[in-house]
């Protein structure tokens, strides 16, 4: 179908209903207000919890207006989100992120008074007081955190310096979805156009080879341009993160990184030296890329086009939604009768509008119910996109449905999981369901593609965030041309000598948002291996590995990442995993090998 110009143009059904946050903008101020109001009670807990009961008392009303100031910031991203040019939408989002650095210097005394407690003194409120052993793991939790936390004075000039460090992330964001302007690209009746995000995913799939050239010379045209003052707004926001880091004592931003998750070091370094053992299956897969495009150098817009001619087809939203509910059947009724409710309760918001944010995510509202931005272009990515942002969202309803708010938020080491065994059942499905050669020979690279970018790819990112961090920590400059240098020579080790680099490759680093939260990336890479590991016991009808993983979505945030997935059957600690997902993409290449 057409893609709509307009926000207008936009059927109902296609677009999210933010009423059941907030019915209109008045509702949002009354609790803009109350939040406010509820500010100044919590700075008067500052030296005045004495007992059991007075602990009680704050805990309970900080969690109560942390949820209300969920909903008011939740609120105003998806709505600035829907179009990020309107201005008054801007204006809620600065209001809701202001108030956030009022709410979080009101609360800046309590980390600090909380670790200089005896911890003796804490166990014995808590055990004089019922209502305290809601809190009790999240309080004596929070004694790890002990060494790592600054006194109170310095805690609340950190919290007022919140928005100033988020103000790179902030800036790159203005400039990627809202002011960006790419080059031109010849359309069909021979004009020029400008190209937007939507038209590049299918023109860098175009099978006339100069209509990719085109396009990728267009998409890269203003991050070039932009190089230095993007490499400004990254340079800042790896130094502020290094810079926190040792404010707080840890031996690294890797391992402040790290810490939350309770995630060992040296799973992030055996990701890494696993990927690059394993990097002959790519050289492999390039060569045959190479080989079956016909051309005499590959460049990195023959990357994304289809192997198999003349197989890819138009997926309408509607089939989409269909395919994913049959691909879904492994995980259950229970689990395909939540995505039929998602489509009806206008969660979900489709299709790509002008200044609409880019991209795809999942939102989770406790005491509401997740939101799905997505923008859906008709075809097989969209299906992917469709069922993977689903798959965080089920994991949202799941966790929100049957844990308290203390522990209903789960990690995003986890959330990558979720999302992935629903991308990998899809990719089984779509495999088992074809006898024709071609097509299955089509699915096949769209598997190994979606590897190489799920896994290597995100994994070359994250060795790229290691060394820009080493480096800031190093005390060595971070701008454009070291950029460049270290992009530009993890992109030739990840990629072999197969492909000939156009000057845009050295440029890659310019437009990852991800690089903007630290240490996020490698989350998709052991996600994808640990998917592959129960998408594959699912598939078998493992009856044990379904009720296991339904806990597992269930379980929130209640328990550490690794212990979560032990519960799955999948232990990221000894490699194990991860070195049979990669042994399962060298399959994968040498299947498509022979249908070629």
């Amino acid at each position: 179908m057409a893609q709509p110009k307009t926000r207008d143009d936009v059927q109902a059904s296609e677009k999210w209903n933010l009423s059941d946050i907030y019915s209109d903008l008045e509702a949002w101020e009354k609790d803009y207000e109350e939040v406010s109001r509820q500010v100044d009670k919590i700075r008067q807990f500052e030296g005045n919890i004495k007992d059991a009961h007075s602990l009680l008392n704050y805990l309970t009303l900080t969690e109560k207006v942390s949820q209300t100031f969920s909903h008011l910031q939740i609120y105003t991203m998806l709505l600035n989100d829907e179009d990020t040019r309107v201005s008054s939408s801007q204006a809620l989002l600065q209001r809701s992120q202001q108030l956030g650095t009022k709410l979080s210097t009101a609360m800046s005394f309590f980390m600090p008074f909380l670790l200089e407690m005896d911890e003796d003194k804490l166990k014995g409120y808590i055990a004089a007081e019922d209502g305290l052993k809601y809190f009790e793991e999240d309080l004596l939790d929070s004694f790890r955190y002990k060494k790592h936390v600054l006194s109170k004075e310095q805690e609340e000039i950190l919290s007022h310096l919140g928005e100033a460090l988020s103000a790179p992330r902030n800036t790159f964001g203005m400039i990627n979805n809202a002011d960006i302007e790419f080059g031109e690209v010849t359309d069909d009746d021979g004009r020029k156009v400008q190209l937007t995000r939507g038209m590049y995913s299918k023109l860098i799939e175009d099978e006339d080879r100069e209509k990719r050239k085109e396009a990728y010379k267009a998409y890269y045209k203003p991050y070039l341009q932009l190089k230095n003052t993007i490499a400004s707004t990254l340079s800042a926001s790896i130094k502020n993160n290094v810079t926190t880091s040792r404010l707080r004592g840890y031996p690294s931003a890797l391992e402040r990184g790290l810490f939350g998750d309770k995630v060992p070091v040296s799973v992030y370094e055996n990701l890494i030296s696993s990927a690059k053992e394993h990097l002959k299956g790519m050289a492999n897969y390039l060569e045959m890329r190479k080989k079956r495009l016909g051309v005499g150098e590959l460049r990195a817009y023959d990357m994304s086009v289809p192997l198999i001619p003349g197989q890819k087809k138009e997926i309408s939203y509607e089939e989409a939604y269909s395919t994913m509910l049959s691909a879904l059947q492994p995980l259950g009724e229970e689990y395909i009768s939540l995505l039929k409710e998602f489509k009806n309760g206008r969660i979900i918001d489709v299709r790509e509008t002008k200044g609409k944010r880019s991209g795809a995510y999942n939102i989770g509202v406790y005491g509401v119910h997740p939101y799905v931005l997505l923008n859906h272009q008709d075809d097989l990515d969209s299906l992917f996109t469709l069922v993977h942002e689903l798959g965080h969202a089920a994991h949202s309803y799941y966790s929100n449905k049957h844990q308290p708010y203390i522990s209903a938020r789960y990690s995003i080491f986890v959330a990558e999981v979720a999302s992935t065994v629903n991308e990998v059942l899809l990719i089984r499905y779509l495999l088992k369901q074809t006898e024709d050669q071609e097509m299955k020979a089509y699915l096949l690279n769209h598997f190994i593609d979606q590897f190489r970018g799920t896994f290597f790819t995100q994994v070359m990112f994250a060795e790229f965030e290691k060394i820009t961090h080493e480096k800031a920590e190093a005390g060595q400059p971070l701008n454009a041309e070291e950029f460049n240098k270290i992009y530009e020579s993890l992109f030739r080790q990840y990629n072999g000598e197969s492909l000939v680099f156009d000057d845009e490759v050295k440029y890659g680093w310019s437009r990852i948002p991800h690089f903007y939260r630290p240490f996020y990336v490698y989350k998709y890479a052991t996600g994808f291996t640990s998917a592959i590991d129960i998408a594959d016991r699912l598939l078998n009808g493992d009856s044990e590995t379904l009720e296991n993983y339904l806990s597992f979505l269930k379980s929130g945030g209640s328990d550490y990442p690794l212990e979560l997935l032990r519960k799955t059957g999948v232990v990221l600690e000894t490699g194990e995993s991860v070195n049979n997902a990669l042994k399962v993409f060298e399959g994968l290449v040498e299947e498509l090998n022979r249908l070629l």
